[in-house]
């Protein structure tokens, strides 16, 4: 039988670069109402949460969920490991699904994908995604994780970016951890669809505003072929770097590091 695969979307509104942006205007909705649409038409799920913080101002996303519909559940603001832990938990869930919610067209069937990958090589993965490294634009990023080995990153790790960005105990130790790639065919990793920035989100709404009605079923083809036939729209954005937020959590790593009080023996 397969392993239940719950979707865990990472929310806040605290974001630095972007404040609000979860629950900004994108074609008439919150952007968090469309990443949520297209995650639970990922095939193969058995549900979907919403994970986000017990800080105040994040309350607004809990009273979100709760007029859609949705279930979510509120942890740790910077300790995002704990909190998809917390969520594995409440869901029963045996498997993972990450997704973040700054991506509004993210495609469910490319995130089927990554989900198909890892559902067929189990047991023999603990973490299958399509990032390590990226061939599919930025904002189509899924990860794939089982809870036992979330649950072992919870336990071990103290760094700050592994609290943070969830996934990375695992896939920073490919000598120990069973780790798994999906690629396209042809590197359409330069392209950049998530948003972490002013100019991100104008850009998806030029998206969203050129497509009309079919952007809600639009999908990795659809957008290629609208930016193919519009490309200044890829202007609006370009230049921005992905992973940004990683980087800088590396800095928090080194503070961390040399922080910690240092025993020598006597």
């Amino acid at each position: 039988m397969a392993e239940r695969a719950i979707v865990v979307i990472q929310a806040r509104l605290g974001s630095t670069r972007l404040p609000g942006k979860a629950l900004a205007d994108v074609a008439g909705r919150p952007m968090l109402a469309h990443v949520a649409e297209r995650a639970a038409a990922i095939p193969g799920i058995a549900g979907m949460v919403i994970a986000t913080t017990v800080s105040p101002a994040d309350e607004a996303l809990e009273h979100f969920a709760r007029q859609a519909g949705l279930h979510s559940i509120r942890g740790s603001e910077a300790d995002v490991l704990d909190r998809f832990c917390l969520a594995a938990r409440e869901t029963k869930a045996e498997a993972v699904v990450r997704v973040t919610a700054d991506c509004p067209l993210l495609d469910p069937a490319v995130s089927g994908r990554v989900l198909a990958e890892y559902l067929g090589r189990r047991p023999g993965v603990d973490y299958v995604s399509n990032v390590h490294p990226p061939t599919y634009p930025d904002g189509l990023d899924t990860e794939v994780v089982s809870v036992e080995a979330l649950e072992t990153a919870a336990r071990e790790t103290r760094l700050p970016s592994d609290r943070e960005h969830v996934t990375a105990y695992l896939w920073r130790r490919p000598e120990r951890f069973r780790l798994a790639n999906v690629t396209h065919g042809e590197d359409l990793s330069a392209y950049r669809w998530t948003v972490d920035t002013e100019a991100d989100l104008t850009f998806v709404r030029a998206v969203f505003e050129a497509l009309g009605p079919a952007a809600a079923r639009a999908g990795m083809a659809e957008v290629l072929r609208l930016l193919a036939e519009r490309p200044a729209l890829r202007a609006l954005n370009a230049g921005l770097r992905r992973n940004e937020g990683f980087e800088r959590s590396l800095t928090a790593d080194h503070q961390a590091v040399t922080a910690t009080p240092r025993t020598t023996a006597p």
